[in-house]
């Protein structure tokens, strides 16, 4: 079962502002956790996103298409850094996700989400 694992953004996230000492631990961290999930044959894929300033949403209506620059707002709705797991089940997504380090200075949430899979798209 593959599965997207959203780090929720926070408002020291959509600044990029994050304080020192806190960074450099966070990420000497986060190196283990990832090491931990690639030595379980997890990982496939782990990266962080700037903040929603640097971004931009396409909106589709019929064929027009709207261009939307960021930042966007409800900060807690946006992602601010994903995995992509292989993993058993949700039971084993949850529980590597209850072992990572906090990936924000304070409270934060992260979100795990199934992809589909052929199966799921064949009508029968």
């Amino acid at each position: 079962m593959r599965v997207m694992v959203l780090v929720k953004a926070t408002d020291d996230s959509e600044k990029g502002d994050f304080p020192e000492p806190w960074t450099t631990e966070m990420m000497v961290a986060m190196g283990r956790f990832n090491d931990e999930l690639r030595r379980a044959g997890i990982l496939v894929m782990a990266d962080g996103l700037k903040p929603s300033s640097h971004g931009k949403r396409v909106a589709f209506e019929g064929a027009a298409r709207t261009v939307v620059d960021g930042p966007f707002a409800a900060t807690s709705e946006l992602a601010a850094g994903f995995w992509l797991w292989d993993v058993k089940d949700m039971d084993e997504a949850v529980a590597w996700v209850k072992r990572c380090p906090n990936p924000m200075p304070g409270p934060s949430e992260i979100e795990i989400r199934p992809l589909y899979e052929m199966a799921d798209l064949q009508r029968g």
